[in-house]
């Protein structure tokens, strides 16, 4: 499989968390989205016509979003159904829910993020203030949670959902959001460390 990757990227960062998990080997295409703006040349808009990161190529197929891949890679080689078990329609449901909550994340920590470390221009303080938002939906799901034993987002074990929302809390100091007073999410995000195929990616200070 070949994936198309930037590595400061947390939309290409959940899939390199999966595969690794997964015990899966990628052949990595860098892509230098900054400075080098190779996601708007000719060649790359060849394989990715919106530009978009990461783009994953299979035998079967060629996946141009973070969640679609998510979703193939565990329905394709996880045999034990763990990281995506969509045989209830309910789990399954819950877990789009929770995909779907990614990408918000994406506009509110991610677009703080991409501000302070690479300057995109936007109003830094509705980027903030729509990630504390979004971090108290989280960590009031989890401390929810927690109150009837459970720990991660969905069912009783990791999922995609998981790795999906992680992928951009766990590197939203980079982009000045405090997550101290998000207790339920610090202790979900402590649960990663000991994931059997854990990877790190620049930025990741909050787990500890």
């Amino acid at each position: 499989m070949k994936l198309y990757d930037y590595v400061l990227s947390s939309e290409c960062y959940k899939v390199r968390l999966l595969g690794s998990c997964l015990d899966l080997s990628f052949e990595t295409v860098p892509v230098n989205v900054f400075p080098g703006e190779e996601h708007r040349s000719d060649p790359f808009l060849a394989i990715s016509p919106q530009g978009r990161l990461p783009v994953l190529k299979d035998d079967r197929i060629l996946l141009q979003e973070a969640n679609a891949i998510l979703v193939y890679l565990a329905k394709t080689y996880d045999g034990g159904a763990s990281w995506y078990p969509d045989a209830d329609p309910a789990t399954s449901a819950l877990i789009q829910q929770w995909l779907t909550f990614s990408i918000e994340l994406a506009g509110t920590v991610g677009a703080a993020r991409l501000h302070s470390m690479l300057g995109q221009p936007l109003d830094i303080g509705v980027a903030r203030s729509g990630a504390r938002d979004h971090l108290t939906i989280l960590d009031d799901h989890l401390t929810d949670r927690g109150f009837d034993g459970a720990t991660w987002l969905v069912g009783d074990h990791a999922t995609i959902a998981d790795v999906a929302v992680f992928a951009h809390v766990a590197v939203a100091g980079d982009g000045g959001i405090d997550l101290t007073p998000y207790k339920a999410v610090g202790r979900w995000l402590k649960q990663f460390l000991a994931l059997r195929g854990f990877v790190p990616m620049p930025g990741i200070s909050a787990v500890k």
